[in-house]
């Protein structure tokens, strides 16, 4: 993986100044949710800094940097949309409760700075295929890892879009979202999103030292699986929602699966 050291500084400059202008916008607005919006835009930069320093062949450049904008667009104004109106992340704001008046340096480098350099870890994976030099023509990688970056971008895009409506409606409050892929999901955009980072580490694999680049959808799978995703995410709805627990019990955390039959207890 010889990524040049000057694409990589230059997409860590621009991913921390990103960052930081997030971190501004913060203090003005009290309100650190808005880190949200700069994850998928992060990604959108690097990229297309990826396409312009980059060695690689052309139509590999230009096909990370799209499929990139694709996904990090649409999920930057999807978080966005849904985020407007709505007050802070309860996470950042037991943060700012405990930090009191350090809060604001806290927020810089617990939240934004340190997203930041996830983000630039993650990001190697787009860059390794755009500034290889070789080979400069389509692979059976390239073709395969796209492929399901696409899909994966897709099918994060249908579930985001089929819980916005199931929320937007009055008479679903206090339900649970059992509808569409969440019928056989409880997290069919996390597993979406999972799908689009193995699409581009295939991209990758198409060209030399890419396969080192392992390490970022890895990454991006543990933090959703184990990380800040589903165990924040189900932790936050159970205590609101009780009869999440049922759901639990009859659909698949992530894997699209068919949904369980309840067991029937009066047989015993």
């Amino acid at each position: 993986m010889a990524i040049p050291v000057e694409l990589l500084i230059a997409a860590a400059l621009a991913v921390f100044l990103l960052m930081t202008a997030g971190w501004v916008a913060s203090l003005i607005r009290r309100n650190v949710t808005v880190v949200d919006s700069l994850w998928g835009l992060g990604f959108v930069i690097v990229s297309w800094i990826g396409w312009a320093a980059g060695e690689g062949w052309e139509v590999r450049r230009l096909a990370v940097a799209l499929l990139a904008t694709l996904w990090g667009l649409r999920l930057s104004f999807y978080l966005t949309r849904r985020n407007r109106g709505r007050p802070e992340d309860p996470r950042y704001a037991a943060w700012r409760r405990e930090s009191g008046r350090r809060f604001a340096w806290v927020s810089l480098g617990k939240v934004f700075w340190l997203q930041a350099a996830f983000l630039w870890v993650i990001a190697l994976v787009l860059l390794a295929p755009q500034a290889a030099p070789e080979p400069k023509r389509l692979t059976a990688w390239d073709a395969a890892g796209g492929g399901l970056a696409l899909f994966g971008i897709f099918f994060e895009a249908i579930a985001d879009r089929q819980l916005a409506r199931f929320r937007a409606d009055p008479q679903n409050r206090g339900r649970v979202m059992d509808r569409g892929l969440w019928r056989f999901s409880r997290h069919p955009n996390y597993f979406g999103e999972c799908l689009v980072w193995w699409g581009f580490y295939g991209i990758a694999l198409a060209v030399p030292g890419g396969i080192y680049t392992i390490f970022s959808p890895i990454l991006v799978t543990l933090v959703l699986l184990k990380m800040t995703g589903i165990p924040l995410t189900e932790r936050s709805i159970l205590e609101r929602r009780p009869a999440y627990r049922d759901y639990q019990r009859r659909t698949s955390a992530f894997f699209p699966l068919p949904p369980r039959e309840p067991k029937d207890e009066s047989a015993d």
